[in-house]
């Protein structure tokens, strides 16, 4: 069948598309979902998987209606999910608690003493995550569980991606053996490396805690790319979605990483997927390791390239806060900011706000605005913003360059490319090279396409790409800002790559 759906998990919703391999695009339909947080630890940040089933069965009936589609013409159903977004489960399958988000940063300390052990060690894994483990990613999270739920642990039966738990749920799948593992999750964020064997070995996971000791066992499962099938849609699912049991649904993924394909990707291209944070994606021939990228991975995004992600950890959000700072609604503070020339403001901003995830890699970084003066104003510190997550971004793609990834298009995807002409301009600006941004949303697309795939309606990721991918708004860099940005990222990588170690010295012992 030609008639797929895409399922995108993202972290304030879910969002359904429906998609013809001869027409494109049909229709879509999302629901929000709560993030639940705890005023008393501000690194908490939590979801609940009966939440997931409601948005997902709401929003699935509202884009077969708006889309015109008899649901039982659906001929497969692919889903991408934010991650790692880490949920214990027991025996039966069943949930024990809810979901670390992926921005759950509480297991800092657990990544800090993975990072350790694996660097005293010279753990070869830990080279394909930039040479440091972060508190975004699964074993810190499981980690953190288990020292934190005594009273849980003998429930336990394993941990699960997001992506890969709600594949089983609709596949009806509940024996360890039998689950689906993506490779693109468990690669980037579990240390889960084919060449080396897959996990990290039994005595180095022991050795960071005995609380680990038997896990790696736990983690067995189907490891797959996504252009396998991880099972058919079983008949409870099939009647809650309205569509028709037994349809093949792949492995799932990262939804950044399926917004990649979505958006185009192909090889040559750095993908810069901007939301709530950052992803920044490319395809190479190669899979070598790039200190301070946080996931090389063959397979990941592309089955037949190895997939690169790095990004930064906070760029939406942060412009969320300063102008909830300020009391001012974000709109209307970006709107102020529409004549600002580059670097008009003097000020040089910092987007460490939830710390930095490439390439340093180092949670405990805050956020800075550098050259306060009594003039400036809330509009200021946002337009900074702005240019130090495009500066950011430069310091990341010239990482990816010197290690031999081609760099021949950017391509903004995410949310707020969509609507911010003015930050689509000044990464244009700072990187000296056109930004391609899709003229229509892509959230879903890269869901639909390896739905296409595993349904036989298109040959390839390249095929399904040419059916569903929009056109693009080309916005080209302008002279004299490129000119004025060269003196600016010069400043930008300076206090970048210095000012983490005076603050380090200058930051009080014990």
């Amino acid at each position: 069948m030609n008639i797929v759906a895409g399922v995108d998990f993202g972290t304030g919703g879910v969002r359904v598309t429906i998609a013809d391999a001869a027409d494109g695009a049909l229709g879509s339909a999302s629901a929000p979902l709560a993030v639940r947080t705890n005023p008393a630890d501000p690194l908490e940040a939590t979801q609940r998987h009966a939440d997931h089933l409601i948005a997902l069965e709401r929003a699935f009936a509202d884009a077969l209606r708006r889309s015109g589609v008899d649901g039982r013409s659906v001929g497969a159903l692919a889903i991408a999910t934010t991650g790692s977004t880490v949920l214990p489960i027991d025996a039966h399958f069943q949930p024990i608690g809810d979901y670390y988000l992926w921005s759950d940063h509480r297991a800092w300390r657990e990544a800090a003493e993975i990072t350790a052990a694996a660097q005293a060690a010279a753990l070869p894994a830990i080279r394909f995550c930039g040479g440091r483990y972060s508190a975004e990613w699964g074993w810190a999270k499981l980690l953190h569980w288990l020292r934190h739920n005594p009273g849980l642990r003998d429930r336990f039966h394993t941990a699960v991606e997001h992506c890969d738990y709600i594949v089983a749920t609709l596949c009806g799948i509940a024996e360890l053996d039998a689950l689906p593992r993506s490779i693109c999750a468990m690669g980037h964020k579990w240390l889960w490396n084919a060449e080396l064997g897959g996990f990290p070995p039994e005595d180095f996971l022991a050795s960071v805690d005995p609380l680990l000791a038997g896990m790696r066992g736990r983690m067995a499962g189907r490891y797959q790319t996504s252009n396998m099938i991880a099972g058919g849609l079983c008949g409870e699912w099939a009647s809650r979605l309205g569509i028709a049991e037994g349809i093949p649904v792949p492995t799932g993924a990262l939804d950044a990483h399926w917004d990649a394909i979505g958006s185009g990707c192909r090889r040559g291209d750095i993908v810069n997927v901007v939301g709530t944070s950052s992803c920044i994606m490319a395809l190479s021939d190669a899979a070598d390791p790039v200190d301070g990228i946080p996931g090389v991975v063959p397979g990941s995004i592309h089955p037949a390239f190895a997939g690169i992600e790095a990004g930064l950890a906070s760029v939406g959000e942060t412009f969320a806060a300063i102008a909830a700072r300020a009391d001012r609604p974000l709109d209307t503070l970006m709107a102020e900011t529409g004549a600002y020339k580059a670097g008009q403001t003097g000020l040089v901003r910092l987007l460490w706000d939830n710390g930095d995830r490439s390439v340093l890699m180092n949670p405990a970084l805050g956020g800075i605005t550098m050259g306060w003066r009594n003039h400036h104003v809330p509009a200021d510190e946002l337009f900074a913003a702005m240019e130090g997550a495009a500066f950011q971004t430069r310091i990341i793609a010239e990482r990816l360059g010197a290690h031999g990834v081609p760099l021949d298009r950017i391509i903004n995807g995410g949310g707020i490319p969509q609507r911010n002409i003015l930050l689509n301009q000044i990464y244009a600006n700072v990187l000296g090279v056109p930004v391609l941004v899709p003229r229509f949303g892509v959230t879903g697309l890269g869901s639909a396409m390896f739905a296409m795939v595993v349904a036989g309606a298109v040959d390839s990721i390249e095929t399904a790409q040419a059916a569903l991918c929009t056109d693009y708004q080309v916005v080209e860099p302008d002279t004299e800002a490129v000119r004025q940005y060269e003196v600016g990222f010069e400043e930008f990588r300076h206090f970048y790559f210095s000012l983490p170690s005076m603050l380090a010295r200058a930051r009080p012992q014990g």
